[in-house]
């Protein structure tokens, strides 16, 4: 099947422009003409997409990442929605905001999408065109308020969504800012300490010791602080390697397994996980619903959005009955994998037909909770990266004390 775009007079005599999917042009023509319509002008979509498409391969792709931060699509959602809602074609929408957009690369794939829908396309096909920058879920979403006629209403929830989400993320990362911080900053006073410190050290207490054995901690320190310095290079691959090793365990099944299972069940850390996902999954489901998206590829699209391999493992099940038949309340709770209070709101929002509102509702309730949760994290990381820290440099700061001890001790003797 071919696209054609088409311009034509209708019975009244009024122009029209569409497009139009068959065989061949002459086809297509004869379609039209049963409708009632007189075509004036026929083209072929294909070629122009060609064009589009080799267009956006010349574009320069950023070397790190998409290129287009989430915040650049929220904003891009929240400006096309406004504009929609204004009256303003969806085609002369994105040429303005194209216009305004200071980023090249999200520049360069608005005004592709605005190609896409100059042709005859639609805007959802735009967006999956490019899906490292609008994801199933976007794209979903578009072509669900396209169907319906409420692009603007959608993507006026899709801003909102995002709004959200970014909010919620930007906390919980705002939370390990502190102990990332710590942790750095124990890592280099300990770096400086071995290779610069303990060394002249070494040779102070060496001499007034006249060859005497040093205590066992200090000497520890002291063999550590030689391997650093002599084996500089060694030490920094088998750091290398330590980190590389961790992220490659990580990303093997039974890494990932353990490492989601731990981030459920680490204290204060698995609440503020759990309250999170339940967050995530109840605001992007409940949108999904709203904008009319069906139930089933709903719950698939959701589960994209989870970053835990056991909930998405649970969701899969859910999803399985919910296709025989289930209702949505009953295995999600068998599941146990979100609490009791979510599930009950679920089921009452399945017998009054407003699940979408009630899944949009328990998501703002447990915004607030992870608001609660990333306090009580912050609360608690701080005196344990202290205590920490202290524990590490006050370890070495006793290791060159002992021997100032043993020395004193010597020299009050030999008084």
């Amino acid at each position: 099947m071919a696209k054609f775009a088409y311009t034509a007079a209708d019975k009244e005599g009024h122009e029209i422009e569409g497009t139009i999917e068959s065989t061949s042009e002459s086809r297509a023509r004869k379609e039209l003409a049963s409708q009632g319509f007189t075509v004036t002008k026929m083209s072929e979509v294909v070629v122009t997409e060609k064009k589009a498409s080799a267009k956006a391969k010349k574009r320069p792709k950023p070397l790190f990442g998409t290129g287009v931060k989430s915040e650049n699509v929220t904003i891009f959602s929240r400006q096309l929605a406004t504009l929609l809602k204004a009256g303003l074609p969806l085609l002369r929408s994105l040429e303005v905001i194209a216009r305004q957009e200071k980023n090249p690369y999200f520049k360069g794939i608005i005004e592709d999408i605005a190609d896409s829908v100059r042709t005859g396309n639609k805007f959802s096909e735009g967006l999956a065109q490019n899906p490292k920058v609008f994801d199933k879920l976007y794209v979903n979403m578009a072509r669900a308020g396209e169907a319906g006629g409420v692009l603007d209403v959608v993507l006026d929830r899709l801003s909102t969504f995002q709004e959200k989400a970014l909010k919620t993320t930007n906390k919980v990362k705002s939370a390990m800012v502190y102990p990332i911080v710590i942790m750095s900053v124990a890592v280099i006073i300990v770096a400086i300490l071995m290779v610069f410190v303990i060394p002249q050290f070494q040779k102070i207490f060496s001499e007034m010791l006249n060859g005497a054995a040093m205590p066992g901690l200090t000497q520890m320190i002291i063999n550590i602080s030689d391997f650093m310095r002599d084996n500089y290079i060694l030490t920094i691959l088998i750091v290398v390697a330590v980190i590389v090793g961790f992220k490659l365990f990580l990303k093997t099944k039974i890494g990932i397994r353990m490492w989601d299972t731990a981030a459920l069940k680490a204290p204060k850390i698995g609440d503020m996980v759990m309250k999170s996902t339940v967050a995530r999954f109840t605001r992007t489901f409940g949108t999904l619903l709203a904008s009319g998206v069906p139930i089933l590829e709903a719950l698939n699209i959701t589960r994209g959005t989870i970053n835990n391999s056991l909930i998405t493992d649970a969701l899969l099940r859910v999803h399985d009955r919910v296709r025989d038949g289930e209702p949505l309340a009953a295995p999600l709770d068998q599941q146990h994998i979100f609490p009791t209070m979510v599930t009950s709101m679920v089921e009452v929002g399945e017998e009054t037909g407003q699940l979408s509102e009630m899944l949009i509702r328990i998501a703002d309730n447990y915004d607030e909770e992870v608001d609660n949760s990333v306090g009580a994290i912050t609360s608690v990381i701080e005196p344990i990266m202290i205590v920490f820290l202290a524990v590490v440099v006050g370890t070495i700061v006793i290791a060159l004390f002992l021997p100032i001890i043993q020395i004193i001790t010597k020299l009050t003797g030999g008084a």
